[in-house]
């Protein structure tokens, strides 16, 4: 007689194939999302519009840090939305936010949630996440490099988009 081995039940794989397909897609409208939020950040401070900045008055140009923090916000939020110069453009503004956290944030209290520091960390860790991705197959920068062409099949159709 034979005995039986009990089955242990699993959990059910994602579908890594519904998975796979959508990453070039989530991670430019992370990137894009991003960036134009920091982008507004600065647009805000530089420029007293959307709500004008969370400083309370627009910085004098070439205020110390400030000013500079809103430029980097501005120009490097612009860069990352459009992927273009993007891993450079990440990395300056996750340092930005890391110097942010640490000079403004965390002398009050260790914890973000203490602090109020969750944007500045929050927004170091995006950046730096999407530095460490690259702008995506959907990007000014794949676009420069020719990667993000449509390629034709043998009959002439649009199948994808070049790698």
């Amino acid at each position: 007689m034979r005995r039986k081995t009990p089955t242990v039940p699993t959990a059910p794989a994602a579908p890594p194939a519904l998975l796979d397909g959508s990453r070039d897609h989530v991670v430019a409208l992370f990137r894009a999302v991003v960036g134009l939020l920091f982008a507004c950040h600065g647009a805000a401070t530089l420029f007293d519009v959307l709500g004008g900045p969370h400083g309370g008055r627009v910085p004098d140009i070439g205020q110390w840090p400030s000013w500079w923090a809103a430029v980097i916000q501005l120009a490097g939020g612009l860069l990352v939305a459009l992927g273009l110069c993007t891993r450079t453009a990440a990395v300056v503004c996750s340092g930005s936010m890391a110097y942010a956290y640490f000079t403004v944030h965390q002398p009050e209290g260790l914890f973000p949630i203490e602090n109020g520091g969750e944007p500045s960390a929050l927004f170091c860790w995006a950046f730096l996440l999407i530095a460490a991705l690259g702008p995506g197959r959907w990007s000014l920068d794949a676009l420069r490099a020719g990667r993000g062409e449509p390629r034709e099949d043998a009959r002439g159709t649009l199948t994808h988009w070049r790698a």
